[in-house]
């Protein structure tokens, strides 16, 4: 988690880290009026137009009623588009906090600051997946 200020329009943006399964995501947060930028798109664009992943980046911001009152920058990569919007989420709250301490027990009764650690687990030799084994055959 880091802090810094950008010399071009003196306003302080703030960066946070989010992660899920392999998706990682880099989300710059600054006061403004609500702009959203994924790698570049609108959440529209980049997110497939799917309800449930914007309102997923969109609920740290109802979860402290900012709603439009910050400029959103994500940088992500890794991943499918579900494993990015989780991480994206977890950046943006993780960034409501350092930029005001009064947001975390918002959040964190709202399960936005907990990391999901679930991964995909392992390929076992013998098996045909991590689990799944091979059709047995009696004769």
């Amino acid at each position: 988690m880091h802090r810094t200020i950008t010399k071009h329009d003196k306003k302080t943006t703030f960066l946070a880290t989010g992660r899920r399964k392999t998706a990682i995501a880099r989300v710059f947060l600054k006061a403004g009026k609500g702009k959203f930028l994924i790698n570049g798109k609108e959440p529209v664009n980049y997110l497939g137009n799917v309800s449930d992943y914007l309102n997923l980046i969109q609920k740290p911001f109802v979860a402290i009623q900012a709603e439009g009152k910050y400029d959103v920058m994500a940088r992500v990569h890794g991943g499918s588009v579900s494993g990015q919007a989780d991480a994206i989420r977890l950046g943006i709250a993780r960034a409501l906090v350092m930029i005001n301490q009064a947001n975390k027990p918002l959040l964190k009764e709202e399960g936005l600051l907990t990391r999901d650690p679930r991964d995909k687990e392992r390929k076992k030799y013998g098996r045909k997946r991590a689990r799944k084994r091979f059709q047995y055959s009696k004769r």
